[in-house]
């Protein structure tokens, strides 16, 4: 008779792959939906609300959470123990493996979500990081949540039917990797950076699959350029009432629209 903590049953059918992200939701005994994704020797559960492990560090929602109270509570004198940054670390792992798996299901709004959290923490840990060796070693993976996060903007926009917000999102995250080469003096370096390419790559793809012309973001950048500035102000009022908007849900699109757009998700190694 087969041990209730034995999970044979669980993987029978579910081989691994390389190099893939194979993940599903089910749901328990109890009702409860959760993600699973499969690894080499077994598998990962993960909740899909919150803090993936289920866990409330220290009564709060998230590490992250809990951090800013501490911060909050030290002032301006507050920096991370080395106690505190292998759980900051725990947590960032947990967000990365939940965030690959929605972007695996195409559930592009929770892995933007997720991504959201890892540089909001992203943030916080540059802010209060004990050295500059462990900031760096968590800023050389920024621009890969951030890559993900403006995917998964994007590809969310145009599940909901909604090119030219889609086009919006990729030219706002566009700038962000902008400003974060300036950030580390390497300006000279955005234009043949491959994330970047590969956004603009997207972008031109949606631009004319979708028939696109300037969005409003494009056209407001336009007349800022020309000092239009009447023009300008009419671009941003358009363009607020619209992100406004966008902000409610909208009906979900034919898949198949953007999954030919999709690039392979989570195969880069990235630990964050």
């Amino acid at each position: 008779m087969p041990s209730p903590r034995d999970i044979d049953s669980v993987l029978k059918g579910w081989a691994f792959n390389p190099g893939e992200v194979s993940a599903r939701l089910v749901k328990t005994r109890a009702g409860r939906e959760v993600l699973q994704m499969r690894v080499d020797m077994g598998l990962l559960q993960m909740e899909t609300e919150r803090r993936p492990d289920g866990m409330f560090p220290h009564g709060a929602e998230t590490y992250y959470d809990y951090l800013v109270g501490e911060a909050i509570r030290a002032g301006d004198t507050f920096r991370l123990s080395r106690e505190q940054c292998a759980e900051a670390d725990r947590e960032f792992v947990q967000y990365y493996h939940r965030r690959i798996c929605w972007l695996s299901l195409r559930e592009y709004r929770r892995a933007a979500r997720d991504a959201d959290h890892s540089l909001a923490f992203m943030d916080f840990v540059r802010q209060h990081s004990p050295d500059d060796e462990w900031t760096l070693s968590h800023e050389q993976y920024r621009p890969f949540v951030l890559f993900h996060r403006v995917q998964a903007g994007a590809l969310a926009a145009l599940e909901e039917k909604r090119p030219a917000i889609a086009i919006s999102e990729i030219n706002a995250g566009l700038d962000r990797f902008r400003d974060l080469f300036a950030r580390y003096d390497a300006a000279d370096r955005y234009s043949e950076d491959e994330l970047v390419r590969r956004l603009e790559q997207m972008r031109e793809s949606v631009r004319e699959r979708y028939d696109v012309g300037r969005t409003l973001d494009e056209q407001l950048a336009d007349a800022v350029r020309a000092e239009d500035y009447e023009r300008a102000a009419q671009l941003r009022d358009a363009l607020r009432e619209v992100r406004e908007t966008s902000s409610v849900d909208a009906p979900r699109g034919d898949r198949r629209d953007e999954a030919d757009l999709d690039p392979d998700f989570g195969a880069d190694g990235i630990p964050f």
